[in-house]
């Protein structure tokens, strides 16, 4: 059977590029006389041939694709899987059966099938993609006398010896990985004969086993004798293991076919992660990001919020989905869950100011045509309206814009999706009801426009720098539970920024204050946004640093700022440890920034980290009875103070072993100590001593 790698079936229909087809996999090597594969893409009016490929005389190459049909000993079926999903099959037209009197079509070798296959799916005359196979298929070795029903009497192995090969199951058959089973002819044996059946099962007994008084060797130790075991070759230990002697026949053996992979069963009723489907029962999909690359058609999954970038190199205008695509085709009808229909209401914003959605590198050809390309799409930003387990409402806002290609120009697009259950945003906890580890951490701002306390949910964020690691173009990420980190950026700074150190001060607090737009933060992971007890007040510190400002020098540089969060266990659920905030603080790190110049009038430019970073600390739950003053004074005895620890010499029998109760651990001891005794009796010291004491006596 060929050698492919399983595929779930979102994963097939959220990598599928709708523009182009692509085989998955390229590549097989097939070992059985059937072939499966998947074209993943636009499969709409894409013919498949396939035909035998030959290396070049002249380089040793393959030959190219080709959309012409060859005659091959293969036939070439396919069958529709999903809207963008064909599956390929290929079935060889002939027996491999082995030739033997009065046999025709058959193998006149044992290896029957060595040949490369190509098949290309075409539109038109045009090979848009194509597929390699080495076919290395084998000849079947068939018995002559078919086994099926074949006994085999074995007497019962309780009472007599192993026999010489256990396993020949099947009279006159020879059994599959039984290298001792005269049945098998010679030819059969090279098939299995790297894989034989080891040990007793394959007929190949093992030897005396050390412990056996006949093993003993002229080193064997003194106490060998005492301690052997003397038992007859009769009594082997296989005795009686795998037979009671009564018949044995054959059982029809499970199959082992590959699944068939069904299309997406829709459900009745939408619940939280399940795929939204199209009103012709299609998943609807979304452009994100999964596996490190942009995936064009991935499904979206009921209140669920995710928003990604996607990067694209232009050489050119993009002329198909997700940069360009037709108005009617973004208004899209969605299963709104309940049988009805949701259309994509869909709302166009003209972006002028291109500024962090396109860079312009350096072009490799000195003149390059410039192309203006209109109705560009840049972002996609999606809105769910939901109520129980139905969709009522989908918004898409549209951000397009002109962009111009002029050699190499990379484009950074955004995805994003949204729930939203009347006019407020679904909010993701971080944990029921304490924090989950690796969950964010919630914070929030107090709402002082209402009358009674309110929080609006905000996030604690650390810097995510990226491209070169400059703060102009730094981004934030949220801080995790319980996962210390620390990350920063470089600032550029000019020696004319150097002159002015008040400015710079307030530059970078503005910086680092940006990560932490919060008063509040959530003591546990599901809180309340109008329970005043399920909050903590944040306290910010700075790190007093006494430093005046100089000639290229400016003090009290806010450029550190380190988190301090403080948790406990609160308790279990269903064997999950609740944990809560107890305090958090924030503190700034003043330091000196000093301007290297290096001569001349030229504006100079130097760069200075800005960093930040946080710490989680485990508060312990129970510290244990205090200490009593004879503790605290005498320390002899004390082995957490003491390099020598007088009572854990004899570790096992003490207080401190606690891995039995102390009465069996004390009972075990001197067991061993009896032993010890004992053999150093028996040893060879004792034996000399006898004898001097003999001689010395005569």
């Amino acid at each position: 059977m060929p050698k492919m790698v399983p595929h779930f079936l979102f994963l097939l229909f959220s990598l599928t590029d709708a523009q182009t087809v692509v085989f998955q996999p390229s590549y097989i090597i097939a070992t059985g006389p059937r072939i499966t594969a998947l074209l993943l893409g636009n499969t709409k009016d894409i013919t498949l041939n396939v035909r035998t490929v030959l290396p070049s005389d002249v380089t040793g190459n393959l030959d190219p694709p080709s959309c012409k049909a060859g005659e091959t000993q293969w036939i070439l079926t396919s069958e529709l899987v999903g809207q963008n999903a064909l599956r390929v099959h290929l079935r060889l037209n002939r027996t491999l059966q082995l030739c033997g009197e009065n046999k025709t079509d058959c193998c006149p070798k044992t290896l029957c099938v060595l040949e490369t296959l190509q098949v290309s799916a075409c539109a038109g005359d045009t090979s848009q993609a194509s597929l390699l196979i080495q076919a290395k298929i084998y000849a079947l070795l068939l018995p002559d006398n078919p086994g099926s029903d074949n006994k085999t009497v074995i007497p019962n192995q309780v009472y007599e010896p192993l026999g010489s090969c256990p396993c020949d199951f099947t009279d006159r058959t020879c059994d599959i990985r039984c290298c001792c089973d005269k049945d098998c002819s010679t030819e059969e044996l090279k098939l299995f004969e790297s894989h034989c059946l080891p040990g007793p099962f394959g007929g190949q007994i093992s030897q005396v086993p050390d412990y056996q008084c006949s093993a003993q060797k002229e080193d064997s130790p003194d106490w060998f004798p005492f301690l052997c075991v003397l038992s007859p070759p009769e009594n082997n230990p296989y005795l009686g293991l795998f037979y009671h002697g009564e018949e044995i026949s054959t059982k029809p053996r499970p199959s082992f076919k590959k699944p068939i992979l069904s299309a997406p069963i829709q459900v009745d009723i939408y619940r939280q992660g399940s795929p939204i489907f199209t009103l012709n029962n299609q998943l609807f999909t979304i452009p994100q990001m999964a596996l490190g690359h942009c995936v064009h058609n991935a499904p979206v999954a009921f209140l669920e919020n995710f928003s990604f970038k996607c990067v694209t190199m232009l050489r050119s205008c993009p002329t198909g989905y997700p940069l360009q695509t037709p108005l009617s085709d973004l208004r899209i009808q969605v299963n709104n869950g309940q049988g009805d229909e949701v259309t994509v209401v869909v709302i166009d914003k003209l972006v002028e100011d291109l500024t962090g959605f396109m860079s312009t590198g350096e072009s490799v050809i000195t003149s390059v045509m410039v192309q203006e390309c209109q109705n560009v799409n840049l972002a996609l930003d999606y809105k769910f309206f939901w109520k129980g387990n139905s969709i009522t409402n989908i918004t898409l806002t549209r951000s397009i814009g002109t962009i111009s290609v002029n050699g190499n120009v990379t484009l950074t697009t955004r995805y994003s999706a949204v729930f939203l259950s009347g006019e407020f945003m679904g909010e993701s906890n971080s944990g029921n009801p304490g924090y989950q580890v690796g969950r964010p951490i919630i914070a929030g701002i107090e709402d002082t426009q209402s009358g009674t306390f309110s929080v609006q949910r905000t996030s604690l964020n650390l810097w995510k720098p990226v491209n070169e690691g400059l703060c102009l173009t730094a981004e934030k990420q949220p801080v995790l539970f319980a996962e210390n980190s620390t990350s920063g950026c470089l600032l550029t700074v000019t020696s004319d920024d150097m002159s002015q150190c008040d400015i710079l001060r307030n530059k970078v607090y503005s910086l680092q204050e940006n990560l932490i737009p919060a008063m509040y933060v959530a003591k546990i992971g599901n809180p309340n946004s109008q329970t005043k007890t399920d909050w903590l007040n944040i306290d910010f510190m700075n790190t007093s640093k006494t430093s005046e400002d100089g000639h290229g020098s400016c003090g009290e540089i806010p450029s550190h700022i380190h988190i301090h969060i403080w948790s406990f266990v609160t308790g279990m659920i269903d064997g999950n440890a609740q944990r809560n905030i107890q305090s958090i603080q924030v503190r700034s790190t003043l330091s000196t920034w000093t301007f290297e110049f290096g001569g001349g009038d030229i504006r100079e430019t130097q760069l200075f980290p800005v960093t930040s970073s946080v710490t989680f600390i485990d508060i312990p739950i129970n510290t244990g009875p205090p200490k009593t003053r004879f503790q605290i004074n005498f320390t002899e005895y004390d082995c957490n103070r003491n390099d020598v620890c007088w009572p854990q010499l004899v570790f096992p029998v003490t207080k401190y072993y606690t891995g039995e109760p102390h009465s069996q651990s004390l009972a075990k001891g001197l067991i061993l100590v009896f032993l010890l005794i004992t053999a150093s009796l028996l040893g060879t010291p004792w034996m000399q001593i006898r004898q001097a004491w003999n001689s010395s006596s005569l």
